[in-house]
Parts: C-alpha cells; sequence; structure tokens
C-alpha cells in the first residue's frame, strides 16, 4: 500500500511503499477513503524534535477485524481518529475511537464532520451559551470553525461574529451565519460578545478578551499557545476555559457520544453542513498541509487516497 511519510522536521513529505498493518487486539483495518488534515498535525511535522505518524481523521470501509472487536463487522462504513500511520491506503482504528457512518454520508462528509465538530460542539458547550448571547468565533473559516459558527447559530446565539486572517473569506463565513466578519488586527470588531471560541491563540488572546463584555467567557481550544494577563480578567470579571477534547474522550465518554448523535442529526435535517475546501491525493499531502498551514483554507482539507 502506499502511505504518506517524511524523515526529518519540517519535510518534505513523500509518498513510501509499506505492508498493510495488522490490526491488533480491539482494532479495525481500514480501507481510507477520506483522510481529513488538521492543524496540530501539520504543526507537529514542523516542530516535533522527531518525525512523527501522521495520524488524524480517517474515514472509509472495515477489511479485517482484530480480535476481540464486538461492534463492528468487515463490510461497515466508519470514522475515526487513527493514532497511528494515517495518510494511507490502509489504516488502523481502535474500536473505541470509531463511529459508524450513515447511508446517507460520504466519508468526504464524515471526516468534515465529526471530529472537527465535536471539538466545536464540545467548545461550545463549555462556553454554556445562552439564547440571545452574542459570539465571536475565531478562526472561523477552518475545518472546526465554520461548523463553530454555524453550531453557535444553532444554540441561539443572536448575533455571530466570525474572525478571519483574510478578509477574502468574509463571503464564506457569512454564508455560514456569521452577521459580522472581523479580520485579526482590526479591533473594531463591534459590540463586545458574550462569549468567545478561539482556535488561534497567540497573539490574538488579548484582543478575544477585550472583544468580551463583564462576565464574557473565553474558551480556548488552540494549540498555538498565548498568555493573558491576569488584571485583565479581573477588571471585567471575566474567565477563560481551556477545551480539550481527548480529555472529553478519555473521561467523559458519554458527551463524547451524545455530541456525536447530535452532530448526524443535525446533519441529517440539513441543518449543519461541512465545507470542504479541497480534495487532494496522497501524493499531494505536502499541498494539502501548505494550505493548513497557510490558512488559506474555507472549510476543511481532505485527502483522498
Amino acid at each position: 500500500m502506499r502511505r504518506v511519510r517524511y524523515e526529518s522536521p519540517g519535510g518534505p513529505l513523500f509518498l513510501e511503499e509499506a505492508a498493510v498493518p495488522e490490526p491488533g487486539p480491539g482494532e479495525l483495518l481500514v480501507r481510507c477513503e477520506a483522510i481529513g488534515v488538521t492543524l496540530p498535525v501539520v504543526r507537529k511535522v514542523t516542530e516535533a524534535a522527531e518525525p512523527i505518524a501522521l495520524g488524524g481523521e480517517i474515514a472509509g470501509e472495515v477489511v479485517a477485524l482484530g480480535e476481540g472487536v464486538g461492534r463492528f463487522g468487515v463490510g461497515d462504513r466508519v470514522t475515526g481518529l487513527c493514532f497511528g500511520h494515517g495518510y494511507a491506503d490502509f489504516a488502523t482504528l481502535h474500536e473505541s475511537m470509531a463511529s459508524p457512518i450513515p447511508d446517507s454520508a460520504t466519508a468526504v462528509d464524515a471526516v468534515a464532520l465529526v471530529r472537527s465538530g465535536l471539538v466545536a460542539l464540545g467548545a461550545l458547550e463549555a462556553a454554556r451559551p445562552e439564547p440571545g448571547e452574542a459570539a465571536l468565533v475565531t478562526a472561523a473559516a477552518s475545518g472546526v470553525g465554520h461548523l463553530a459558527v454555524q453550531l453557535a447559530r444553532l444554540r441561539g446565539a443572536r448575533r455571530v461574529v466570525g474572525a478571519v486572517s483574510d478578509p477574502a473569506k468574509a463571503a464564506f463565513v457569512r454564508s455560514l451565519g456569521a452577521d459580522t466578519v472581523a479580520v485579526y488586527g482590526d479591533e473594531s470588531w463591534g459590540e463586545p460578545v458574550d462569549y468567545a471560541l478561539d482556535a488561534v491563540g497567540g497573539e490574538l488572546l488579548t484582543p478575544a478578551l477585550a472583544a468580551l463584555a463583564p462576565g464574557g467567557r473565553l474558551v480556548a481550544y488552540s494549540s498555538g499557545g498565548g498568555t493573558i494577563r491576569a488584571y485583565d480578567l479581573l477588571v471585567g470579571a471575566k474567565s477563560v476555559i481551556g477545551f480539550q477534547m481527548a480529555r472529553i474522550a478519555r473521561g467523559r465518554p458519554e458527551s463524547y457520544e451524545k455530541w456525536r448523535r447530535e452532530l448526524w442529526r443535525l446533519f441529517a435535517e440539513g441543518a449543519l453542513k461541512p465545507a470542504v475546501h479541497g480534495e487532494f491525493g496522497l501524493g499531494d499531502a505536502a499541498r494539502a498541509h501548505a494550505a493548513v498551514e497557510a490558512r488559506s483554507n474555507l472549510g476543511k482539507v481532505v485527502l483522498r487516497p
């Protein structure tokens, strides 16, 4: 089979021939039909001290089962998070991380919706939104952000502000339901918001916090780091909430499953519409990474073996 790999920090990414993996206990072997490209994986390629296995979101057909698998069978269509080599024709997926793909959805729908949607919905839940509140979503055109904009509106936000890196993304973000689109560096984001979902971090944390009304909540779920002054929290009685999807998956599996069901329900009803920026072949993985790293994508970037 084909697999994407790299040998030194920063790449380059290249295709190699590798043996089809054997599923271990509790694992499924999946023929990959779609693979989601995420910013954390892109950052690890450039920042990790040693090369990592390119894992992430995969979707496809189960072709073999490891010992002890009970929930799925050969021929089932599944999606989930692969912690090994996921940029490949075949990949292993632990049964606990897998969920079925409805007949009405494609593999591309699945990788565009489920993992990114879980992060978006989980961050929104952490913000404890109330109907009639105003919301700010940073990285509003990203794989997670474009779903967060829609979910905030579905949860009753009276006003949604989408923040982006490039004004060329404004029309796309407005089409998702945002009332206002702001560009990083321009802090005139309109009236204060009640909560902010931040996927960028770094230097954007301070203006995102400043955009909050007194008592507002900032949910930080970025891998981009950054610092906040305690004084800025104190004077406005504001709060910052850290959100990590892995912690939910490990410690609150009932919430994880509940959110997955909600995402598929909203998708089936046509209320939540994942957008795909582009579909790249395995040999074009470097171009897919470049699109995500440059934050030029509108929606999810997907590899199609």
